[in-house]
């Protein structure tokens, strides 16, 4: 019986031996997140039923009622879980390389690369890296999260390529590696000549759509309601559940918004953010990127919040320049009209002085709508309820 064992220990350079020799026998691995309370490793534990677990002493623990392993798997990994319980995607070995050598070949590793691990290892976008090392033969340093001082100091060690999300990026000098893979939420608005953006989930095995082209072997589609499909050879298609992943013809429905600009995908968020206010239909994706471009902006959100009128009301929740005089929501109602419809710019606007986010960066707008409280008498202008009170849709 092939067994999934619980790895409960912090990244190090160790890790990768681990992996291998659990692989070497036959079984299979799921990385526990070192961030996450006793409670909720136990929850995970539960939904995995691993046969054991081993943590950074290297001290077994047998679990009773042990699910073993289905057919080829050997990974298990829980989706970031942005706005509700994270679920467990099984991979197969062949999943794996087929993911390796897909973006392998695009980054284009020669034998004198050499990798950097600093994202968590407890997400794809960190473990990839440590598997796509092992699978093609190249060094890889794993450092226990990012630190600035430690990735500086891995570069000027020989690390010619690193995965990082763009809160990470800002704090360096890009050109310190030869490559950039940068994912994990949406990207900076100015991209360094060295850097590749990746769009990808969980269940994608890392990114799968390069600088928005899919990967050689990656099918990629946006249908009729506007979802981004996905198929290729790296994708899961079951839960630890047994749940399917994947559609009866392949297709693995992200629940991702997008659309194709000049041949290339642009995701436009999740699906389910899409706001609904007096029958029109806003992305907040694209909202966001013109909120980001003001002066007077650091960081922008744009969610739904219940309004008696409209159904949904355009919020922007912004983190201000704090090098500037805050922004109010005429001008930025004003600023979103120059760029896209009218009925796009907000209606309401709630300024804080940061972001609830994941390990990764992604802004968790479940969690910022649990904090706006209607009660709280959002950002409106007179002026702006004339304009609404007119009978047509906001905007």
């Amino acid at each position: 019986m092939r067994e999934l064992v619980a790895l409960d220990m912090p990244a190090s350079n160790s890790l990768a031996d681990v992996i291998k020799a659990i692989w070497d026998d036959g079984n299979g691995f799921v990385p526990i997140d070192q961030r996450l309370s006793y409670k909720a490793k136990r929850i995970i534990v539960e939904a995995l039923r691993p046969s054991q677990i081993i943590d950074s002493s290297g001290n077994v623990t047998s679990v009773p009622d042990a699910l073993p392993l289905e057919n080829e798997q050997c990974l298990a990994m829980a989706t970031s879980g942005t706005t509700g319980q994270p679920k467990m995607v099984m991979f197969t070995m062949a999943q794996i390389a087929a993911s390796a050598s897909a973006t392998s070949g695009q980054i284009g590793i020669t034998s004198s690369d050499k990798w950097l691990c600093c994202l968590p290892i407890a997400h794809i976008g960190g473990l990839s890296v440590i598997l796509r090392a092992l699978l093609t033969g190249n060094p890889i340093e794993i450092q226990n999260g990012f630190n600035v001082d430690d990735v500086k100091a891995a570069a000027r060690d020989g690390a010619t390529l690193v995965s990082l999300v763009p809160t990470a990026m800002t704090r360096l000098d890009p050109y310190i590696f030869r490559k950039i893979i940068l994912g994990g939420s949406k990207p900076p608005r100015t991209i360094p000549s060295n850097t590749m953006v990746t769009y990808g989930l969980t269940e994608t095995c890392s990114g799968v759509v390069y600088d928005g082209m899919p990967l050689p072997g990656v099918e990629c589609k946006v249908t009729s309601a506007g979802e981004i499909l996905l198929k290729g050879p790296m994708i899961a298609d079951r839960y630890r559940s047994g749940s399917a992943i994947q559609d009866e013809s392949g297709w693995f429905h992200t629940g991702d918004a997008g659309t194709f600009s000049q041949g290339k995908l642009e995701v436009d968020g999740r699906i389910d953010d899409i706001i609904n206010s007096g029958g029109e239909k806003i992305s907040p994706a694209l909202v966001e990127r013109v909120l980001e471009t003001h002066p007077k902006v650091q960081q922008a959100a744009v969610i739904a919040l219940p309004d008696p009128k409209w159904g949904e009301a355009v919020t922007a929740v912004v983190v201000p320049n704090s090098s500037l005089a805050a922004p109010q929501l005429d001008e930025l109602r004003e600023y979103v009209k120059s760029e896209l419809p009218a009925y796009f710019a907000p209606t309401r606007l709630q300024l804080v002085s940061r972001m609830p986010t994941t390990n990764l960066g992604k802004i968790q707008k479940n969690v910022l709508k649990k904090q706006l409280d209607e009660r709280q008498a959002p950002h409106k202008s007179a002026a702006i309820d004339d304009e609404i009170g007119s009978g047509d849709p906001p905007g």
